[in-house]
Formats: C-alpha cells, sequence, structure tokens
C-alpha cells in the first residue's frame, strides 16, 4: 500500500484530523496516522477549506466587519477608514487563517485528486474534484492579493515561498479559472459526501458557472490596468454558461455559536451603522416616497422634498465633503431607494420584525434621545432619533464630537437588521447581480458580451430586488416599486439617478430648506453636488458607469464589502466622502484642513499592510513582496490595478 502523506501537504490532513468529527475520519483512515491513496477523500480537504474560510468571530468581526465593511463604507467607522491598521489582526487573518489551513486544505485537495487520477485510483467524480479544488483555490488567492497585494503562489506546503507580483498572481487565476472550467464535466454528478460541498452540494454544472463569474469579476479588476486582457479574458467569460439566477448564488449557510460557520455579523458589541457614503446614495434614489413604504405610526416622520434638516453646526462637523455636513435629518427623506429601509432599520422601529436590540446586556439600541452639549458639558438640546434617518461621516469630529452624544450613538443611526446578525442567513460569495452589472460595465465599455449594456444594468437591479424581497419579512417589498424605480430621473444626494435613458448631468447647484436647530428658524441654502475627483476629473455625476457601479455597490451590500472597496480603489466609484477632519488624524497626513473638499487616493486605504510574522519568518520573501508592491508597505500604497 503506497503511503501519500508528503511533506507538502502534513499541515492540511493534520488539521484535518483535528477539525473533522472521528467518526468521518475513521471512514476514511483504517490507520488514523497514516491513509493510502485510495482511502483519501478529496472532499473532505475541500470541505475543510471552504469551512474553515467562512471566518469564525474572531477572524470575521477583524477582517470582515472592521477592515472589509468600513474600507468599503457599508457602515460607519474609523480605524482603517483613517489609515489604521493592526497587526495582531491581520496576522490572524494571514497567519491563522491562509496560512494556518485555508491555503493547506486546497493545496493538499488539488495534491491528492492530480496523484489519484495518475495513478489510477480516481473515482469517476474526481476530475470535477479537483477543479472544484482549483476554482475555490483561485477564488482564495484572489481575497489574499486583492487585501494585501504580491503573494506567494507556491506557498502553503510547509515551506518559505516566494512572493509573485499582482500581475502575475493575477494572469495565474485567470487561466486556471479558465482551464479548470473547460474541464469540468458536467455530465458527471455525484460524491460519496455531497453534503461536504455547502456552497452547491457538488453540483458542477453550477460550480462551472462560479469559475466562469469569477473569471469574469477578476478580468474587470484590470480594466483600467491592462484594458486588452481585461477585455479579452471577459469577453471569453462571457460566452459561457454564468451565475444569473439566485439559485445559482455562490453562498454558504451561517450558524451561531462560536465557529467557522458562525455568523460573519452576529458579534453582539458592532453596531452596523449606517454609513454617510450609503445613506447619500440611498436618499433620492429612485424617487420612491418613504410615505408608501412605511407603515402608518412613521407617517408623520417624513420630510417635504429638499428638506435637509436641523442646521447644527456647533455639534455637527462641517470640515468634510459629505453634501449632508453640518445638518441632522429630524425625520425620514421624502424619498428614497426601496432597499434601504430593508437593509438598516430606523431607528425607534421597535415593532419592525428586524429590528436589532444588540447588545443584548443594555438598553442603547432602544435608547434613541440624546444631547448636544456646551463647553461644560451641560445640555443645549436634547435631540430623539427615533424615526430618523442619518449618517455622519466618520473621522475626526473634535470638539463638535465630544459635545455630541447622538451622531454615532447606537440607538440613533439606522443599523442592520436582526436577519443577518442571528446566524440564520446565508453568506454570500458571488450572486447573480454581479454577473449582470459587470456584464453591463463591459458593454458601456464596448466589449462583445451577449446582452445590451441596458439590459444588463436592468436585470442587475432586477435580481437584486427579487433577493430583497425574499428577505422581506414585514412591509412592503420592494419589487412593489420596481418598474418605477427603473424609470426614475430624480437624483440621489451625489446627483446620480436610476433610468439608463437619462443621462443629463444634475445643475450646479439647488435649493434645500431646512430649520435652524438652535433658534427653530426656517430657511432655504444652496447646496452643490459633492465633486468626484478620482472619476473623470469630477466633472461627471450621472453617465452610465457611475450608475452601473452605484447600483453594484448597494446590491452587493451587505455580504461582498471588499468588492465594494475594491471597485473604488480600481474606479473611484461611488463617491466616498471624505473623512471629517475637525481635528488632524495623525495616520491620514495626506488630509487636511486646506484639502478636504477634494478628493484624492491618499484619503482611502488601498490595501491591508502584511503582518510583522512575515519580515520576522521570511526575510527574503518579505523583501521580494514589497519590491513587487512597488511602494512602501504601508495601507495608501495602491495595488497594481488600482488607481494611483
Amino acid at each position: 500500500m503506497k503511503k501519500i502523506i508528503k511533506k507538502s501537504f502534513i499541515p492540511a490532513l493534520l488539521t484535518l484530523v483535528f477539525t473533522t468529527g472521528c467518526s468521518d475520519f475513521s471512514e476514511i483512515n483504517t490507520d488514523p496516522r497514516v491513509a493510502s491513496e485510495s482511502q483519501v477523500q478529496v472532499e473532505y480537504f475541500i470541505n475543510n477549506s471552504i469551512v474553515s474560510s467562512q471566518m469564525d468571530p474572531h477572524i470575521a468581526e477583524r477582517v470582515f466587519v472592521l477592515y472589509w465593511k468600513t474600507a468599503g463604507h457599508q457602515q460607519l467607522g474609523g480605524g482603517i477608514s483613517v489609515g489604521g491598521y493592526d497587526d495582531g489582526w491581520s496576522s490572524d487573518y494571514y497567519g491563522s487563517g491562509f496560512m494556518g489551513g485555508w491555503l493547506n486544505h486546497i493545496y493538499a485537495a488539488v495534491e491528492v485528486a492530480e496523484k489519484q487520477i495518475a495513478e489510477g485510483n480516481a473515482k469517476e467524480y474526481t476530475n470535477n474534484l479537483l477543479q472544484v479544488a482549483r476554482i475555490w483555490r483561485a477564488y482564495l488567492l484572489s481575497e489574499l492579493t486583492d487585501n494585501f497585494g504580491p503573494i506567494p503562489i507556491d506557498g502553503y506546503q510547509g515551506k518559505n515561498p516566494t512572493f509573485s507580483d499582482v500581475k502575475t498572481v493575477y494572469y495565474y487565476l485567470l487561466d486556471e479559472l479558465k482551464d479548470a472550467s473547460s474541464k469540468i464535466d458536467p455530465s458527471i454528478s455525484g460524491s460519496l459526501r455531497p453534503e461536504l460541498d455547502k456552497a452547491y452540494g457538488y453540483d458542477y454544472a453550477k460550480w462551472q458557472k462560479y469559475a466562469n463569474s469569477m473569471r469574469l469579476r477578476l478580468a474587470m479588476r484590470l480594466s483600467e490596468v491592462d484594458p486588452a486582457k481585461a477585455k479579452s479574458e471577459f469577453e471569453a467569460a462571457a460566452s459561457l454558461p454564468l451565475i444569473t439566477s439566485l439559485d445559482e448564488t455562490f453562498q454558504i449557510q451561517e450558524a451561531g455559536g462560536w465557529d467557522a460557520l458562525t455568523g460573519v455579523m452576529t458579534r453582539e458589541w458592532n453596531y452596523f451603522q449606517l454609513s454617510a457614503t450609503m445613506s447619500n446614495i440611498y436618499m433620492g434614489l429612485g424617487g420612491i416616497k418613504s410615505a408608501d413604504q412605511v407603515g402608518a405610526d412613521l407617517q408623520s416622520a417624513v420630510k417635504p422634498a429638499n428638506y435637509v434638516g436641523l442646521k447644527l453646526d456647533q455639534h455637527f462637523t462641517t470640515m468634510t465633503n459629505d453634501p449632508s455636513a453640518g445638518y441632522w435629518l429630524d425625520g425620514l427623506p421624502n424619498t428614497i431607494d426601496p432597499r434601504a429601509y430593508k437593509t438598516y432599520i430606523i431607528p425607534g422601529d421597535f415593532a419592525n420584525t428586524d429590528f436589532n436590540a444588540y447588545p443584548s446586556w443594555d438598553e442603547t439600541a432602544k435608547t434613541t434621545k440624546r444631547d448636544l452639549l456646551d463647553a461644560d458639558s451641560k445640555p443645549v438640546l436634547t435631540l430623539d432619533a427615533k424615526y430618523t434617518w442619518n449618517a455622519p461621516a466618520n473621522g475626526s469630529w473634535g470638539t463638535k464630537g465630544s459635545r455630541n452624544q447622538i451622531y454615532s450613538f447606537n440607538g440613533a443611526t439606522p443599523r442592520h437588521g436582526a436577519q443577518f446578525r442571528n446566524g440564520t442567513s446565508q453568506r454570500i460569495f458571488f450572486a447573480p447581480w454581479e454577473t449582470y452589472f459587470l456584464m453591463a460595465e463591459a458593454a458601456v465599455r464596448g466589449w462583445t458580451v451577449p446582452m445590451s449594456g441596458q439590459a444588463a444594468y436592468e436585470t442587475g437591479i432586477d435580481r437584486s430586488f427579487e433577493y430583497w424581497d425574499g428577505k422581506t419579512r414585514s412591509g412592503v417589498k420592494p419589487s412593489t416599486f420596481l418598474a418605477a424605480y427603473k424609470a426614475s430621473t430624480d437624483f440621489n444626494r451625489l446627483g446620480t439617478s436610476v433610468s439608463w435613458a437619462h443621462t443629463t448631468e444634475p445643475a450646479a447647484s439647488y435649493t434645500v430648506s431646512y430649520k435652524d436647530g438652535y433658534t427653530g428658524t426656517a430657511g432655504t441654502t444652496t447646496r452643490i453636488y459633492p465633486k468626484n475627483d478620482l472619476y473623470k476629473n469630477g466633472t461627471i455625476k450621472n453617465d452610465l458607469l457611475t450608475k452601473i457601479i452605484t447600483q453594484k455597490f448597494i446590491a452587493q451590500n451587505p455580504w461582498l464589502p471588499l468588492e465594494t472597496w475594491s471597485d473604488h480603489r480600481r474606479l473611484g466609484l461611488p463617491f466616498f466622502e471624505n473623512p471629517a477632519i475637525e481635528q488632524a488624524i495623525s495616520t491620514l497626513p495626506a488630509l487636511n484642513s486646506g484639502n478636504y473638499m477634494t478628493v484624492n487616493v491618499k484619503f482611502f486605504p488601498q490595501r491591508l499592510k502584511y503582518p510583522s510574522s512575515i519580515p520576522a519568518s521570511n526575510a527574503v520573501g518579505y523583501s521580494q513582496a514589497v519590491s513587487a508592491l512597488g511602494g512602501a508597505d504601508d495601507v495608501f500604497t495602491s495595488l497594481w490595478w488600482a488607481k494611483k
């Protein structure tokens, strides 16, 4: 009996022993110290990689929540969004995650499958398992490189690896996805353990669609730096079977408790508050009235059109290019995207089925009244956030922040609902709306794709609304408004509308009404739409690409913050407001009181620094990585495919 335990995947196999139930492991090993080629099941390695990479709560909080959702502007937060970085978090992610098992497992799956095939010990479906392993490996490597930059391709096998530049990594991933997809035989079904594929149950046709759709994503990532390669790869993949319906979504069922499958947003102390970016995109977009979306108890909270709220500029930051700066909306916006109130629950809406009261050990989620203070810390004004919609810019609020008890308070801002917090959802890795928005972008670029840009764009919106219909447990389903929404020419706070046919740019300024929050005096003022210097020098706000990325940004929330971050790094879209700069931010030296109304890539994080464990354990590899990065090992060095 030939032994197949090799140094290259000893760590993965040992991990398998300790992470797989004893009854499962005994099925494939007559001797717990060794396994033969004919006994090892590739499915176990694939399963261990997929499951472990779902992130246990320790890693999920640090990476999915505090890094990705903050950098991707899906939630209010500081940290990485103002240049912060935690070496411990990144070490846990890179070391305990990728190096500690995720990639070891999947590299072992590839090696075992290849060896079984080469030596005639394969089952009918082993070749398909090999391709599944290669596809999942491609995803994991793409996640790693999109966070850090240059990474090893030949690593994860028990020795110090060589680091490859991002271009080399991307070319390798595109080749892998192309080849693996072409070698899957969807006519062959089965596996001894289909339950060990928690995404598709070894439905190989769906895995093939995932590979092709991932190829679209990675090809489009190169659009600005390597357009010829991006075009050729995208066009080739677009002609193949793709993820186009919700039942083909690559998603993993979450759970409660504390293990790898525990929901990534289940920690009670994380609030998941609405970001200013998200709010500015939602408000006004689609022209759907709040009064038609909320119940009777909330009708009186709906404000007139073009009302921006209470002017409270002594307590709310004005040193940011957030178009809502200096104001606090004492009610609900007149019109708003119909997915907004489903994704983020209105403060004080305790009767809402999806209202989330975390943390359970205090009453902060149900406390809506807070004070604004004077210089002596005495109350000047009490604000009640019940039935209001506000999302403050992150950053340094200085004295205004210290005298403001409400702006970032748990119970005073819209937050993700219970459906995403209780471990009962499915974590999405790729959904059909992304396929369609990628197709729409390709069409706008003049690439050859199987449908028109408008058809792809509108179908992407359809799929997103369909998803939210399925998530709606109370109130009106978003699709009720779908036709009117897609035809809308109303501008949101950023000057973008929904209708594909409507590419008219907004006026340079517009008039809004407000009330002085200190005196009660009503007034009007002129506002301008923010200037996004990262996209076409800030001259365009409502072209087709802006519309596409706006809708993609909405649809990817809350499950794909790494993609919203990547789109912004690649295109500068959608508009991200600058952090407030009432006081200097030491970790964000490029932003200051003289330039906060402009936009620069140096105002936003571009990557994660390498953990200190890399130079400590592999000095040669670290030197290769930094050299290939082309800049300093810090969060503001742009990746190869990103804007410079």
